[in-house]
């Protein structure tokens, strides 16, 4: 198993005079060549993915423009398989009374947990984006091709990454994403949406799966600044072993009401 990513973007310091020489950065066609490789192995690692259930843990914590804490929301739920159809489906764990006082969840941030902060851009996602290439970076120990991504156009409805994305040079897989969610929103819309960064830790020897998404940013409102901390977990992978088929249904029934998911969004009157 490789170490897992914990480091920030950062600027490589001067090369000592004793190292190896730097490696040439790959030629245009040998970056198209690239970037349609690890697409196609984000592909598989997405097919792999919706083999496993694991535990989701997110945590918002709100502030005022001032530093005064607001209040937070919890939600533990785990990602499984009902019984008998082999839907995957979200069963909530634990979800206490949300105490966020500054702001308010929209459609938008549920669907931005759910797809955008755990990018994965594959050879269906690739054609809407544009992929540029930054250069060589090491992260911990790990050799990685950084690329800005940005949308070529938004859809209204859809939902989408703008950042950078970190490849693994040796598996060809995004390790580690840092950027913003974005979409086109309906007019007079006042929304926000925090810059997160997204951990990946090669969990099965094969692929690279999100571990942790983090944020701590200010939110500049029409008429009001929030200050939003938020901690996405995502933990003990473990493979399926059903051979049902794999398809997505409803929410498996609780005793309780499935709170609404974290709020980021502003408080309307």
């Amino acid at each position: 198993m490789r170490a897992f990513l914990m480091i920030s973007f950062t600027i490589a310091a001067a090369v000592p005079a004793w190292s190896a020489p730097a490696k040439a950065d790959p030629s245009e066609p040998e970056l198209q060549r690239i970037i349609e490789k690890f697409a196609e192995k984000e592909s598989e690692f997405l097919q792999a993915r919706e083999r496993y259930i694991y535990r989701q843990t997110v945590r918002v914590e709100d502030f005022d423009g001032g530093g005064t804490p607001g209040g937070r929301f919890d939600l533990v739920s785990d990602i499984i398989f009902t019984p008998g159809s082999g839907k995957r489906t979200e069963r909530i764990v634990r979800a206490p009374v949300s105490t966020i006082k500054f702001v308010t969840f929209s459609p938008e941030d549920e669907q931005d947990i759910r797809s955008v902060q755990p990018f994965v851009l594959n050879s269906k996602e690739l054609p809407k984006y544009h992929v540029r290439y930054l250069g060589r970076e090491k992260l911990d120990e790990i050799e990685t091709l950084a690329f800005a991504v940005k949308p070529k156009e938004m859809v209204p409805g859809e939902r989408y990454f703008a950042g950078i994305a970190w490849v693994d040079e040796q598996d060809l897989q995004i390790v580690k994403t840092y950027g913003r969610a974005t979409g086109k929103l309906k007019k007079g819309n006042d929304q926000r949406f925090p810059k997160f960064e997204t951990f990946r830790e090669q969990i099965d020897g094969k692929y690279w799966f999100p571990v942790l998404t983090r944020a701590d940013d200010t939110l500049y409102f029409e008429d009001s600044v929030v200050r939003l901390k938020m901690r996405v977990k995502y933990e003990d992978y473990k493979q399926f072993k059903g051979e049902t088929k794999i398809t997505f249904g409803e929410e498996v029934p609780s005793t309780t009401t499935p709170p609404p998911a974290p709020p980021v969004a502003p408080k309307k009157p």
